[in-house]
């Protein structure tokens, strides 16, 4: 904690120093109020929650039942808003996401400093440290739910994230040196061992987790967003008891058999939901009775991330909710429901769309299914809330889309395609230009027979003016001097640039240092760059290109920087702006052998 939320928290803790001194010149003063109004202390903790100032709230509820309850409404509230916020880079929901003490703790944390009254605390290791503070928490939590703290805690959590419980559950460092303690007394009865010997019995971390949170759920009414590896017949246990519920991200889609009656009755704010996977051999008419059983038109996030077997009765049964979804995101598509994408035609008020081809480009909806393909067309042309769209390996993507982007009244602010052929895509190319509203960009195709490709390409992308995310590969493997230098000057706002290229040199290094807004610039291309013509391009760079990250990762082997060279690149771009310098060279390699940063 700094001085300053030493200060911050002190005002909690002491009667102010100058009311005191006053009554002791003057018996005959009136009495004053030694405690400020409860609504003030709210405006106080909710001002400090707006600063993400946890450390004074933290100790602002210790200091007494009065401060007490604005402080903790405030550690565990959740704003919508906030979740598209970014700060630091990262998106801030709640406490949970700022806390270094979660997932196996943070690097970042200096152990000694955080309990220097405690030295033998101090002297653990600092990765143990964290193991137990971590353990305290979620066994806090859970007496809490008890009913055996001072205050319940519990009553206002919003968020509960069973996987990282079970993720403590897992870690070594937890079987190793805090089980033992975590377990004692009142939660005894819930660690659960796995079947067989009993010498070979061991804890089941998930199991437990499910135990665990069944205690938890029963106190938390206030409860709004529930995640982890829950059992089927928890999750319709907890149901009832969570009537905020709004979101539920689950492992196993199998846990939501049952639920939608449920669901339907007792969370009326239930609007969000994200699965892991669903492989079961009638997961798709299961999924289609979940979908119909809940409240019609009010699911508006549905994210599958992995393997599912779901498909048309999944995606027509989805149209009860085509008023409402605005987000949908189907991360592993099989061949069947690829046949059936056209029955999501009643989903038109959608603003983000993510589809990915499990089966890698084997379905080619455009020769071997056109009539799904033309009403696939139809229905995403009639999508004119769209925002951002992420097409990942489904071949012919590029004529599905091509349409759409010629929609004038359809205004994307994010593009993905990955796995296009690049030789068929002129149109679709062409058509990039008619989307001027773009920010981000990421596009990954076939380049191994461009012909006119990358002029076409050149000339659509010049035109996106308002791109600040640039990510290519492969599509731009043919790129020159001439042509990096271009996208340079035609795209002032970049902040991010991913490319390749052929045969790139010091030549670019003027256009790309007007780029006043860059702070990350990946050269996946074969370049033959010198230390004088990278220290140049730093020296040029302004206040804007602050933290700015340069990674070079194809270089010539001939055009090889020295040690002493790289050296003083990676000072003078730290002293300067404050950046990182990455250095890789070519050895043999190709633009597609490099790991595909975004993808």
């Amino acid at each position: 904690m700094t001085s300053d939320h030493r200060f911050s928290a002190s005002f909690f803790h002491k009667r102010p120093i100058g009311l005191r001194r006053a009554r002791s010149r003057n018996d005959q003063l009136p009495a004053m109020p030694t405690s400020l109004p409860d609504d003030v202390l709210y405006m106080i903790c909710t001002q400090l929650w707006h600063q993400r100032d946890f450390d004074t709230l933290y100790h602002a509820a210790l200091a007494g039942k009065q401060l007490a309850v604005p402080a903790l409404a405030n550690i565990y509230r959740y704003d919508t808003w906030y979740s598209f916020v970014k700060i630091a880079d990262q998106s801030v929901d709640s406490m949970h996401d700022d806390s270094p003490v979660t997932n196996r703790g943070s690097s970042d944390v200096d152990v000694s400093a955080l309990d220097r009254a405690k030295p033998q605390r101090a002297r653990m290791n600092p990765e143990e440290f964290m193991t137990m503070r971590w353990a305290q928490l979620w066994r806090t939590l859970v007496l809490s739910a008890m009913d055996k703290t001072l205050f319940p805690y519990a009553r206002h959590v919003r968020t509960l994230n069973l996987e990282d419980l079970e993720e403590l559950l897992q870690d070594p460092k937890f079987k190793n040196h805090v089980s033992s303690t975590f377990f004692e007394g009142e939660l005894s009865t819930h660690k659960i061992q796995t079947t067989g010997p009993k010498k070979s019995q061991r804890l089941d971390p998930g199991r437990t987790s499910n135990a665990l949170g069944d205690v938890i759920t029963a106190s938390t009414p206030l409860l709004e967003e529930l995640s982890g590896k829950i059992e089927n017949d928890a999750l319709l246990r907890w149901i009832p008891r969570v009537p905020h519920l709004r979101l539920l991200n689950l492992w196993y889609g199998g846990a939501l058999v049952g639920a939608g009656p449920l669901l339907r009755q007792h969370c009326h704010a239930f609007k969000t939901l994200s699965l892991w996977g669903w492989a079961h051999e009638d997961a798709d008419q299961k999924f289609a009775d979940f979908l119909n059983e809940i409240n019609p038109q009010t699911l508006e996030s549905l994210e599958i991330f992995s393997y599912a077997s779901i498909g048309a009765e999944s995606f027509l049964a989805l149209s009860c909710h085509g008023d409402s979804l605005k987000e949908l995101k189907l991360g592993s598509i099989n061949a069947s429901a690829m046949q059936s994408l056209n029955m999501l035609a009643g989903c038109t008020n959608l603003t983000t769309l993510l589809l990915t081809d499990a089966t890698n480009r084997s379905v080619d909806l455009k020769n071997a299914h056109n009539d799904v393909f033309l009403e696939m067309v139809a229905w995403l042309t009639s999508c004119k809330k769209l925002r951002s769209v992420t097409f990942r390996n489904l071949r012919g993507s590029q004529d599905l889309l091509t349409p759409m982007l010629l929609e004038n009244d359809i205004h994307l602010i994010s593009l993905e395609l990955k796995g296009y052929a690049m030789a068929d895509a002129g149109d679709f190319h062409q058509a990039l230009a008619n989307q001027p509203s773009l920010q981000e960009l990421q596009l990954q195709g076939d380049s191994d027979e461009v012909g006119d490709g990358v002029a076409t390409l050149v000339e659509s992308l010049s035109h996106l003016v308002n791109l600040t995310d640039l990510r290519l590969q492969d599509v731009s493997d043919y790129f020159t001097d001439e042509v990096i230098g271009r996208l340079a000057r035609s795209l002032p706002k970049l902040e991010g640039w991913w490319t390749s290229g052929w045969g790139v040199t010091d030549a670019i290094w003027r256009d790309v240092a007007n780029l006043k807004w860059l702070r990350r610039l990946d050269m996946a291309a074969t370049s033959r760059f010198t230390a004088h013509g990278i220290l140049d391009f730093i020296l040029n760079l302004g206040p804007g290109n602050k933290g700015l990250v340069l990674a070079i990762m194809m270089a010539d082997v001939d055009c090889d920087l020295t040690e002493g060279e790289q050296t003083m690149i990676r000072e003078t771009i730290a002293a300067n702006i404050d950046g990182r310098f990455e250095f890789q060279l070519q050895r043999g390699m190709t633009s597609k052998e490099i790991k595909w940063r975004f993808g």
